[in-house]
């Protein structure tokens, strides 16, 4: 009978061997479902209890939750309501595995809810009296239930169950009870213990996370090139996550392009930049990513719900598990880092999600700044406007070449083409500068096709272009790539309404010693392309030794230049302007003349271009300039009151500095108004209208006037004479040479704008009384040449002036 299997706890010292053993166990055990696992059998073995069962409180306290059970089979009459006699006990006693059904119950119902709410033990001898009795799979006549309570918060309770009525005792209530405080404490104990693991855990996460975010910090601003720093960004993440198969895509919204930067399958890298097209990309997990703008994980199953529901398609086999971020870089530009798992044991869960979504905000920082400094990059080292190399670039490119020619077994050449689109400035002044952008890189993208994607092809300025070819069998193979590109300008371009012709002037030089220098290279051909140049239009020069011996010239010219300023080597001849009407001076134009100490008297051909070139030219005319002011104020000493226009440079008219000097030379040497005035050349005209214009302005009330020399050589002349305040224009000698049998229309046409414009006009090289004659006939008021008088020095310039009749009072 049960009630001879009762235990009985009479016995103090009974009581406490238990509660001893139990304490003493519980002081070893370090996990809870163990623990759990122990008090249950415990109860059951030593108590004599068929069944324990503990329940724990969720987190939100509304639900007991079963954690552990343990109990002997046994059965029920189905009349649980009669009373058991001796026998019926003993009957209910069986081998029937022991089970419990009711796993969770509110901890508002019940005698269990009711215990952890009062925190107070309760006991009843006949269940089928209490209202608050739910019933399990196999019904009870007797319940015990004590709390499980720590510091005042309630844990959960023990329940323990007997189908004999009236089973438990005093000693079972007080024994219970004691091994619920043991088991409270423990419990306890060992929350805190794993909630301190986990602390740790989530510091050690944090830190390791914190220490992965200054790598990519310190790679950001370490990995100079965008691959090392995909290298680099992936030793991060792979430290932190299982990333064997893993790729970052950039997707490029104004292409609706994505581009696969890095890739990473099996744990080997591969190599990426394969683009994707949206065709190729708009069914793919990816994309879907993209559209959402939302993190995505995915178990095999949940992958596969996506591919059923249109998502997306598979792409490859199917992964285990599937985990994607996307993350904005720039306006432009959008990102997407994928992790894939092939394996079950390596799969990936929220935890994981956060680490990559938290890494992907940094990671597209990063991102942000590479590509900016890339873009900086590429943009210090290309064209804006075409996007090709600039000087700086094609020359490293050159460097690097040449050093590389003695590595060659084979005997190898480098050839450097200098390019020169004839008349591009006619098309820019006459039709605007937008038309001829578009143009020139038209222009660009012909030549483009022309030439290996190996070649450096580079704007070095304006119109002229170069292009290098490395590494090239013979010379023919260049002629052979120029014959292309020449075929390829003859195709006339439409911008807009206008259709448009190419040519260009080439110049080529090349080079198969190392010893070479990249800049003398560039020199050599740029030599070349002016040979060409001034041949006529599409014509092709190679470098040769003529040009060599030039170029040598030149150098030294410019290594005199310096030395000459300043030893006082240059001099000033001035020859005479006179009226046509009546034969008399009017004033002298200063022409600069070169005592070189061993090379005798230097053409102004030849050293003037090269101080334009060098950037010398600024300080030559300044040192021209106050010679002339130098000799104007010893004339004035002397009596003789006359004008003087100096050439100088367009460069002048950048720099309100300028105004400055002028205004200093008629101070230091006290010069009468308009006496000092400048002659600029057609061909060097100034881009910069509106600062041009604010300096001529500055000159006026010194009376300075400003010649416009060569008048009719160049393209743009027209424009200027309305934009900018010109006061005289000369007629170049090409046209006046011209008048000797015949008249000529264009002189006709430029006497005529002259007058519409209250312009005076200076005719030069006049060199016969036929020419005087027709310029006078036209109307031309003054003239200049050799008929009258050669450029003078100085003292013969005052002797022709006082023996010749002259003007003071004429309007030039």
């Amino acid at each position: 009978m049960f009630s001879e299997k009762k235990i009985k706890l009479e016995s103090k010292t009974e009581q406490l061997a238990i509660i001893n053993q139990f304490s003493s166990s519980l002081l070893h055990i370090t996990q809870l479902d163990e623990l759990f696992d122990y008090v249950t059998r415990e109860v059951v073995s030593k108590l004599g209890f068929v069944d324990c069962v503990i329940y724990l409180t969720d987190k939100s306290s509304s639900m007991l939750q079963e954690v552990a059970s343990m109990g002997v089979g046994y059965t029920m009459p189905s009349d649980t309501s009669m009373h058991l006699s001796d026998n019926d006990a003993t009957r209910a006693l069986s081998d029937t595995p022991y089970q419990i059904e009711v796993t969770q119950i509110p901890i508002s119902e019940g005698i269990t809810g009711f215990v952890a709410t009062s925190q107070q033990p309760f006991v009843s001898g006949d269940v089928s009296q209490e209202a608050r009795y739910v019933a399990d799979s196999r019904p009870a006549l007797s319940e015990l239930c004590v709390p499980l309570v720590y510091e005042s918060e309630t844990l959960g309770v023990i329940d323990c169950e007997h189908p004999e009525r009236d089973y438990f005792t005093e000693a079972h209530i007080q024994i219970l009870s004691t091994v619920a405080h043991l088991l409270s404490a423990k419990i306890y104990q060992l929350r805190t213990f794993a909630n301190l693991q986990a602390t740790v855990k989530q510091l050690n996460e944090a830190q390791l996370i914190e220490q992965s975010l200054l790598k990519i910090a310190n790679v950001t601003y370490g990995s100079r090139k965008l691959d090392q720093f995909y290298d680099d960004i992936y030793q991060v993440i792979s430290a932190l996550l299982p990333a064997d198969n893993f790729f970052i895509g950039l997707y490029d919204t104004t292409q609706d392009a994505l581009e696969i930067d890095f890739l990473v399958e099996a744990g080997i890298k591969c190599d990426a930049h394969h683009r994707v097209s949206k065709d190729q990309l708009k069914n793919t997990a990816s994309y879907y990513l993209l559209t959402k703008g939302q993190s995505l994980l995915c178990s095999e199953s949940q992958f596969h719900a996506h591919i059923e529901a249109g998502d997306f398609t598979l792409v490859g086999r199917a992964p285990k598990s599937w985990l994607g971020v996307p993350f904005q870089v720039n306006d432009n530009v959008k990102g997407v880092i994928v992790i894939q798992s092939y394996h079950s044991e390596s799969t990936y869960d929220e935890h994981h999600q956060s680490i990559l979504t938290y890494i992907s905000r940094q990671v597209a920082m990063a991102i942000d700044r590479q590509l900016s400094r890339r873009a900086l990059e590429h943009r210090a080292l290309h064209d804006e406007l075409t996007g090709l190399a600039n000087r700086y670039l094609l020359i490293e490119h050159m460097k690097h070449a040449i050093l590389c020619l003695d590595r060659k077994a084979s005997e190898q050449l480098h050839a450097l083409l200098y390019l020169d689109f004839d008349r591009f400035k006619s098309i820019n002044d006459s039709l605007g500068h937008d038309v001829g952008d578009r143009f020139l890189v038209a222009i660009c993208g012909l030549i483009k096709s022309c030439i290996r994607k190996t070649d450096t092809f580079a704007r070095l300025g304006g119109d002229e272009f170069a292009i290098f070819m490395e590494n090239v069998n013979s010379k023919q193979q260049v002629a052979i790539a120029i014959e292309r590109i020449i075929l390829a300008l003859s195709k006339p371009i439409q911008i807009d309404s206008h259709v448009l012709q190419a040519s260009a002037s080439i110049g080529v030089a090349f080079t198969n010693n190392v010893d070479d220098k990249a800049l003398e290279l560039l020199q050599q051909a740029d030599a070349a392309m002016y040979e060409a140049k001034s041949s006529g239009r599409g014509q092709i020069r190679y470098f040769n030794n003529a040009m060599r011996k030039k170029l040598k010239r030149q150098a030294d010219i410019e290594n005199d230049l310096q030395t000459g300023i300043k030893n006082q080597e240059f001099e000033l001849y001035y020859q005479p302007i006179f009226s046509l009407n009546n034969p008399k001076v009017i004033s002298f134009e200063a022409l600069v003349r070169w005592h070189h100490p061993r090379n005798g008297l230097v053409s102004p051909m030849e050293f003037i271009p090269v101080a334009e070139q060098t950037g010398q030219i600024m300080e030559l005319d300044l040192h021209l300039l106050r010679l002339a002011a130098k000799q104007l104020y010893a004339w004035q000493c002397e009596g003789m009151l006359t004008r003087v226009t100096v050439n100088v440079s367009s460069r002048h008219f950048a720099s309100l500095d300028f105004v400055k000097y002028i205004h200093q030379l008629y101070e230091d040497y006290d010069l009468k108004m308009g006496s000092l005035s400048l002659e600029i050349t057609e061909s060097g005209l100034i881009e910069n209208l509106s600062l041009a214009t604010k300096i001529i302005k500055g000159l006026e009330p010194m009376g300075v006037k400003l010649y416009l020399d060569d008048f009719g050589t160049g393209y743009s002349a027209l424009g200027y004479l309305h934009q900018l305040p010109i006061h005289v224009i000369k007629i170049d000698k090409s046209f006046v040479d011209q008048l000797t049998n015949r008249a000529n229309p264009l002189v006709d046409a430029i006497l005529s704008l002259a007058r519409s414009l209250d312009l005076d006009v200076v005719a030069e090289g006049i060199e016969n009384p036929k020419q005087w004659a027709l310029l006078k006939r036209k109307g031309c008021q003054f003239g200049q040449g050799y008929l009258v008088s050669k450029p003078l020095p100085k003292e013969e310039a005052y002797r022709f002036y006082q023996e010749y009749e002259h003007q003071e009072e004429a309007h030039l």
